[in-house]
């Protein structure tokens, strides 16, 4: 596997060695184009966890979400040779992820997922949500919140698919209205109005949890 097989220590080897310069991640990745097999693990494992979670809530499988990232990553390196630094290298990572994560989910629409969850942060090497117990909560409020989450990840799982990777992008991948615009090759305005109308639409349906 390519995340498995990145040199040990190169990605820290390599955050070392450019220190104080802080280049870009549009840097690195010519860097990487250029044949710095360092400056490629370096990105593996900076978007690594983004990548796995990004997958995670469009495939709602942890196993799947790892293939898929793994997948990215693997497009990512086949491609070095032909990235042009004319974007964010995020902006860019992501319309790969995004095509890949759409063709998963028309290929398995039909297939019921192996792990329900919570649309909390998955851990960082599996992908799937421990749901600890909180222990200020009673257990009524615990199985409250559960069915609150479930209620919501199944609402954006409902959405259409544009605004469903809007809504993934901007409220668990932290991307901005221009990045996300970039990423589905649309307006900066006809993407505001996009996730306008996806968030009015789980406002609405998910009015008795609010």
């Amino acid at each position: 596997m390519l995340m498995a097989a990145m040199t040990p220590g190169s990605s820290a080897a390599f955050s070392s060695a450019v220190g104080a310069e802080s280049p870009s991640d549009a840097e690195i990745m010519l860097r990487a184009k250029a044949g710095d097999q360092s400056a490629f693990d370096y990105l593996v494992q900076k978007y690594r966890r983004p990548m796995i979670s990004f997958m995670y809530r469009m495939a709602r499988n942890a196993a799947a979400a790892e293939d898929l990232a793994q997948e990215v990553f693997l497009r990512v390196y086949r491609s070095r040779a032909s990235y042009e630094a004319s974007a964010k290298f995020t902006t860019w990572l992501y319309r790969i992820a995004t095509n890949l994560a759409v063709n998963h989910a028309r290929d398995t629409r039909h297939e019921r997922p192996e792990v329900q969850v919570s649309l909390d942060e998955p851990n960082e090497e599996s992908g799937t949500t421990l749901e600890l117990p909180d222990g200020n909560l009673t257990a009524e409020q615990v199985m409250v919140r559960r069915e609150r989450m479930q209620a919501i990840r199944s609402k954006v799982e409902a959405l259409p698919e544009q605004q469903r990777l809007a809504v993934i992008m901007h409220k668990y991948q932290q991307m901005d209205y221009k990045e996300i615009a970039q990423v589905l090759k649309k307006s900066e305005s006809a993407t505001k109005s996009l996730l306008f109308r996806a968030y009015e639409t789980l406002r609405d349906q998910l009015k008795e949890f609010v």
